[in-house]
């Protein structure tokens, strides 16, 4: 069962710095011009902790670890950053502007302590692989610092929508803390006190199997954490800090949930011949030319309207090569997924990003998937209008456009155990890290 705590948060005190000039992105998201940035903006600003600067003096004993753990000390020290006095839930909301669309959503999230379990016991389920660099580094700054300052976004399944009553019903008074971050989207918090409120929310979700949708390395981080701190202390306080990580819970048929697709640019192929290319795609797939018009923003736009309203099997990727059409490779009516792709389960073979990377990269292409996730060939784009000027500039040889991956399939296929490939998956917008912080103390 999913075990729930409320915490005594710690939170940037409003007195002492801006919110908008503190808080960052997730770690993961962070260009290093996203990071000179936020460091310019406040000496206070959580940049420190996240990702801290590397320096010539740096060494075993001072390293960006120490300083990032120095610096939270430091500001707790001086009141930068304040505990709440009492444990509470919050409500998280974010309203924001679906790229691509002049569309308004908000999604509704739930901040609160989790049990940390492992997956096998079959409460929290992933849906990607991780490596092992970014869980080495984020242990490594959880050790130092031993804290958590980003969300764990987790999804779970409720049709009801009974605790999502509970956070709109909390969200009617003045926020806690409202904000506009660098990409136009409002988070405004909520501390939900009352005790038969946190007693519902606990009773509504104790039964429910929690997904991650993003905050993999760091759940795996808080589970060697866990598993650290059992070795040295014993296993025997199920109620200590390291027992549990902070997480926003969202529930799975709220209608703020967005998951946009990552395109995929390919350049630096040796020989990218390609009417022989179409032609060993044209086993599986129907290949209709559409014409494109109007500017970068007008033809990205007519190519995903293209992808929505795809033919009878309702199976289409975008290729783009240059010029004035878009290429759309739709899926044969009958076309033998067993067969072409044995190694994936009947969930995968339902993907289309799937079927991009083992038909079309590797099949049509020859791009391995070690390739692949060394990013050899391939670049993932957020934005179709970037990855079609990126093969009209001359800086690619073609790109791929995608629909989204729906969030049932997310849940169905990590309910399975069954993971998704990289870079299926993204959910828009992110949770800004730094909107509570949770400290093991």
């Amino acid at each position: 069962m999913a075990q729930l705590f409320p915490f005594s948060v710690y939170r940037y005190n409003p007195a002492k710095t801006d919110p908008a000039k503190v808080l960052t992105q997730p770690y993961d998201k962070i260009s290093p011009e996203m990071q000179a940035r936020y460091a310019a903006a406040s000496p206070y600003n959580l940049i420190a902790v996240e990702k801290g600067l590397i320096r010539s003096d740096d060494s075993a004993t001072n390293n960006i670890y120490t300083r990032a753990a120095q610096a939270l000390n430091d500001w707790i020290a001086a009141d930068v950053l304040v505990r709440d006095s009492a444990p509470a839930f919050y409500a998280y909301f974010q309203d924001y502007e679906v790229p691509g669309l002049t569309e308004r959503r908000v999604r509704k999230g739930l901040i609160a302590l989790g049990r940390v379990v492992d997956y096998s016991d079959g409460v929290v389920f992933r849906h990607e692989q991780t490596l092992s660099g970014p869980k080495a580094d984020r242990l490594e700054l959880l050790r130092h610092t031993r804290a958590h300052t980003g969300q764990l976004f987790m999804l779970y399944d409720d049709p009801s929508r009974g605790v999502d009553g509970i956070l709109e019903r909390s969200a009617t008074g003045p926020a806690t803390m409202k904000l506009l971050d660098e990409y136009d989207v409002v988070h405004s918090i909520w501390r939900i006190t009352q005790s038969e409120e946190i007693a519902a929310i606990q009773g509504a979700l104790a039964d429910k199997k929690l997904v991650i949708a993003d905050g993999h390395h760091r759940y795996e981080t808080a589970l060697a954490y866990r598993n650290e701190q059992r070795a040295a202390h014993g296993n025997d306080d199920s109620d200590a800090p390291y027992e549990k990580v902070m997480m926003t819970l969202v529930n799975s048929h709220s209608e703020g949930l967005t998951i946009l697709p990552t395109h995929r640019v390919v350049s630096g192929l040796a020989k990218f011949d390609l009417p022989a290319f179409r032609q060993r795609l044209s086993e599986y797939f129907e290949i209709r030319d559409v014409p494109l018009t109007g500017d970068s923003s007008l033809r990205a736009s007519a190519a995903l309207g293209q992808l929505v309203n795809a033919g009878s099997s309702g199976r289409a990727i975008g290729l783009y090569a240059g010029g004035d059409k878009l290429s759309l490779l739709e899926l044969k009516l009958g076309a033998n997924l067993a067969s072409a792709l044995p190694d994936a389960t009947p969930s995968q073979r339902e993907l289309d990003v799937v079927l991009l990377h083992s038909l079309i990269l590797g099949k049509g292409l020859g791009i391995t998937a070690e390739a692949v996730r060394q990013e050899q060939n391939i670049r993932y784009e957020r934005e179709a209008a970037a990855s079609m000027d990126a093969v009209s500039a001359g800086r690619a040889q073609a790109c791929f456009l995608l629909n989204p991956v729906r969030v049932e399939q997310v849940m169905r296929m990590a309910l399975a155990d069954e993971v998704l490939p990289q870079k299926s998956t993204d959910f828009y917008p992110k949770m800004l890290s730094g909107v509570t912080i949770y400290r093991l103390e």
